[in-house]
């Protein structure tokens, strides 16, 4: 072969070379489709010599950017053009051990840069203002511009927005509040953080239903289901008391297996022997008989109940026994157990007129032809407690009446009242005012009389033909006087027990005339003098004086009724002295000098 076909045969070698892809298994990189011409002459048309394997050219050196990895790059067919069936790849450079630099990116959009993580939101109203309009320069009248100086507060005449608020949709929000004070000069910004209730959201503060946190599937009707769930569920109303039950009681093992408890909380359902100490409630005024009785907390319902004459002894809340057959726990999980006393009995006919019983026998509902009688119409509980979280006794009065044959529905009164007891003292205490007035309903119902106070209360007294004067009579006196009146008082309000001088006896003054008489009202008259220094007097009391006063019962004609008024009144009356200051006598001067002090004058 002659040197002109072998140099020939080279030159076809060389092109092959340039412009055939590299071989699969080489790893390649996103680039563009390189030019052979580019590749093949440097600058000035040079041409450009040949790099070692494994090494980047000169033209990828200098001004290409590093590769991206995870790409691949597309072969490239013959005169260098991309193969149709890839899409076009993001220009980058060439492939590292190619030996062939990367030409400049084809025209085109370029990708969107990724956006970063977004800012957290403002949340305290320190940081917010709607008024700060302008970049990096105060705004007038804008109190909560933060570029504001202080001189820029003292041109300020007002605020444009003096409330700054946050969330609108929480229970408890932040509000800044802005103002200019002028009243000093130059005038100053003021500021102040308040936390305050949103009264436009229903917050619930606690939940004492936890079922309703989650969602239970009803449950579908069926033909072995059908009939219960239509007695359970077919009345105008229905009540979850099964539920409500077995989660107070789940709750109470919970705390008996935490540790047993030896007081009664704020709030705690009153434990009976057995179970709780339940009180109507109404539910959309129509009476529930699942409403626990809360520790301290008194209440005071009315509410309606659907009722059939003849169903009237099957009801177990229109009977005497359901309200008095009870043991109430005086601390939870005792063994001991506190029975309801009934304290008064009162039966009621079907025209209103209502006479008290004398005993506290119990009544069950009875059914005379289309009538029922002795159905509980109201019932007070009257709980006393101690400091100590502990019940010490319980009383219940009832209202019996008689249910018409044409009614379809009775209205029912609850009440329940704690008080307070001191241990080993007894408490002054008067006669309370209630809604229902009536004087044989409020037996036992006291308010403490507090030094200084002139306080009146009262309750009217139904009188008819076959009112009893005897009975009558020491029933008022117990209502006006109260269980356990005491016989004295103390003079000062830390005397001690053993201390007789310090405690004053209480004077009884009775107006009766003769024969029959009930009392109409009870004063109680408390004089009180200052005692000790004019800059720091203490109120003592020296006498305390009780006047009862009684009228002659009126006479009623059968058929009628008429009503008196029981009044009970405290007056304290101040017989302090006048206060005459005292002051010591003028010192005198005793000097004595000696006998030659005026020498040589005398």
């Amino acid at each position: 072969m002659g040197s002109g076909a072998a140099l020939a045969l080279l030159r076809l070698l060389a092109w092959c070379l340039l412009v055939l892809p590299p071989p699969p298994s080489a790893p390649t990189t996103a680039g563009p489709t390189p030019n052979p011409s580019a590749s093949a002459a440097g600058p000035g048309g040079a041409p450009t010599p040949p790099q070692p394997e494994g090494l980047p050219s000169a033209a990828a050196t200098a001004g290409s950017p590093s590769p991206t990895p995870g790409a691949s790059q597309s072969p490239a067919g013959p005169e260098g053009e991309t193969s149709p069936s890839s899409p076009m790849e993001t220009p980058g450079p060439s492939p590292a051990g190619t030996g062939r630099p990367s030409t400049p990116p084809p025209p085109g959009p370029t990708a969107t840069p990724r956006p970063g993580p977004w800012p957290q939101p403002v949340t305290d109203v320190a940081q917010l203002c709607s008024c700060d309009l302008s970049v990096d320069q105060c705004d007038i009248n804008c109190c909560c511009d933060p570029d504001c100086t202080a001189a820029d507060f003292s041109l300020f005449t007002a605020c444009s927005v003096p409330v700054v608020t946050g969330d609108r949709q929480l229970c408890k929000q932040q509000e800044a509040l802005y103002s200019m004070d002028t009243s000093v000069q130059p005038p100053k910004r003021t500021y102040q953080l308040a936390e305050k209730v949103n009264p436009s959201v229903f917050c619930i503060q606690s939940i004492n239903y936890k079922a309703a946190l989650s969602f239970q599937p009803p449950e579908i009707p069926t033909l072995e289901n059908f009939d219960r769930l239509l007695q359970d569920y077919g009345g105008i109303t229905f009540s979850t008391e099964t539920d409500l039950m077995s989660s107070i009681e789940s709750e109470t093992r919970s705390a008996t297996n935490a540790g047993e408890t030896s007081r009664y909380e704020y709030r705690d359902p009153i434990e009976t022997a057995d179970g709780f100490l339940w009180l109507p409630a109404p539910i959309f005024y129509q009476c529930t008989d699942s409403n626990p009785a809360g520790f301290l907390i008194n209440q005071d319902v009315k509410c309606n109940r659907v009722i059939k004459a003849e169903e009237c002894a099957t009801v177990p809340a229109l009977s005497m026994e359901f309200y008095t057959n009870s043991s109430i726990l005086p601390v939870p999980k005792s063994s001991r157990k506190l029975n309801i006393t009934v304290q008064s009995i009162i039966l009621q006919t079907l025209q209103g007129l209502r006479t008290r019983l004398g005993s506290s026998a119990l009544l069950l509902p009875i059914l005379d032809g289309q009538a029922c009688s002795n159905v509980v119409l109201e019932a007070r509980y009257q709980i006393a407690f101690t400091e100590a979280g502990e019940i010490t006794a319980a009383a219940a009065s009832l209202v019996l009446g008689t249910i018409n044959p044409a009614d379809t529905f009775i209205q029912q009164s609850f009440e329940i009242r704690f008080i307070p007891t001191v241990a080993g003292d007894d408490q002054l205490t008067m006669l309370k005012s209630t809604s229902a007035q009536d004087c044989l309903a409020v037996e036992g119902i006291r308010t403490p009389v507090l030094f200084g106070y002139n306080m009146m209360s009262g309750c009217q007294l139904r009188i008819t033909k076959d009112s009893n004067c005897l009975l009558l009579a020491p029933a008022l006196l117990n209502i006006l006087k109260g269980q356990n009146f005491p016989n004295c008082v103390a003079s000062f309000g830390n005397s001690e027990p053993q201390n007789g001088l310090d405690w004053v006896q209480i004077a009884f003054n009775v107006s009766q005339l003769n024969g029959c008489e009930i009392p109409v009202q009870l004063e109680i008259e408390v004089e009180w003098t200052k005692y000790g220094s004019l800059l720091n007097p203490q109120a003592r009391l020296t006498s305390v004086t009780v006047t009862v006063v009684t009228a002659a019962l009126p006479q009623v004609s059968a058929g009628s009724e008429r009503t008196i008024p029981i009044l009970s009144a405290v007056r304290f009356i101040d017989v302090s002295a006048a206060a005459e200051p005292g002051y010591k006598t003028r010192p005198t001067v005793e000097a004595k000098l000696p006998f030659d002090f005026f020498f040589p004058f005398v």
